[in-house]
């Protein structure tokens, strides 16, 4: 372990206890750029009553906004419990380079597949023809 992975850990560490002293589930998370934290967020799910204002979510938010890009590949995360799907597909989708976690969480990987019913293929073509129309426009 680098001593910056602590540092930023240390700091994720600090933004749970924030949420636990807020009521909410304790879960902090920092983005480093290099070594600067460019993003910080922790849980505030029932403080602003979504469900999608996890610690990660807000971080890369904030990370996003400061460095003015949507993409984070020279970034890394770290967060204090191991990231949910949701989280997992935020992650992917800004490309973060790498992340690093504290506490595994099993339950979601248990639990995950069973939330909804997936059926995949109802109007593909009409929605797959649009998603390359508009791709399509934007390389013009």
């Amino acid at each position: 372990m680098l001593d910056f992975d602590k540092f930023f850990m240390q700091e994720a560490l600090k933004l749970a206890k924030t949420a636990f002293e807020e009521d909410e589930v304790p879960v902090g998370a920092v983005v480093a750029y290099g070594n600067k934290i460019v993003g910080k967020g922790y849980n505030q799910v029932e403080k602003l009553n979504d469900p999608t204002a996890h610690a990660e979510i807000l971080a890369i938010t904030a990370a996003c906004n400061l460095l003015g890009s949507k993409y984070l590949d020279k970034c890394t995360l770290y967060v204090t419990l191991e990231p949910c799907m949701m989280c997992t597909g935020a992650i992917r989708e800004a490309q973060i380079q790498k992340v690093v976690f504290a506490a595994t969480d099993s339950s979601h990987r248990k639990s995950a597949p069973n939330l909804f019913e997936i059926q995949g293929g109802l109007l593909e073509a009409e929605a797959s023809e649009l998603i390359k129309t508009f791709f399509k426009r934007k390389r013009l």
